[in-house]
């Protein structure tokens, strides 16, 4: 696997990556229930089952509702303080649905520009901190109509985060293509309530994504 031993490893993104994790903290490591309900749970447990002796450490930072001008914010203290090996993110997804579910608020709207600008950011300022890499993953939206207004809007974020994984050499997981795969067979609202929040299965299509591109195995 891509990560090495005794690697200290944070995800960090919206409500996606939080689902109840605890604060300030959401690690696991003898608390069950502390990294949350979320893909970063899971993920955590089938690293720590498949390499035992790997001794990796997975830290859950997520913040429901966030943006990227909230991991802005808080991406001193809740990513470069914790001096991860390697760092996770997944966001976006508000920075898109703001558009949609608050039309009018224009000052909560994030363009794809300003999306841009703001990942670089936020990679770049982690980058020199990271040892090990940096994963990144796609907004989506659980919607397998590709010419509704805010599967477009997310399609074209996730593009901008496969180009700035190609510019930076990071790990890409493209979380959309999963889904949408999944949706061959099965209907969307069959792993979700809101075309975003997935349930266990949904969570499980994530951490599993994520795992394959870092080369992990049984």
């Amino acid at each position: 696997m891509k990560i090495e031993n005794n690697s200290k490893v944070v995800f960090i993104g919206d409500s996606i990556t939080d689902f109840e994790r605890a604060r300030p903290y959401g690690e696991g490591q003898g608390h069950f229930g502390n990294i949350g309900k979320s893909y970063v749970g899971i993920l955590d447990g089938l690293i720590k089952a498949s390499y035992p002796d790997a001794h990796i450490r997975v830290v859950n930072m997520g913040v429901s509702g966030d943006t990227t001008r909230n991991l802005l914010d808080r991406w001193q203290t809740d990513l470069l303080d914790l001096k991860p090996d390697w760092a996770g993110i997944l966001i976006g997804i508000n920075d898109v649905w703001r558009h949609f579910d608050t039309p009018f608020i224009a000052e909560s709207h994030i363009s794809l520009a300003e999306y841009r600008d703001n990942l670089r950011r936020l990679i770049e300022s982690a980058l020199p901190v990271l040892k090990g890499g940096l994963i990144l993953m796609t907004p989506y939206f659980m919607e397998t109509c590709k010419a509704d207004p805010m599967r477009i809007m997310m399609d074209e974020f996730g593009e901008a985060v496969r180009e700035l994984s190609e510019e930076y050499g990071a790990v890409f997981v493209d979380l959309q293509a999963a889904f949408d795969r999944y949706f061959i067979t099965n209907h969307p609202m069959s792993v979700n309530w809101d075309y975003i929040h997935p349930d266990v299965t949904g969570h499980v299509i994530i951490a599993r994504e994520i795992l394959k591109a870092l080369d992990y195995s049984f």
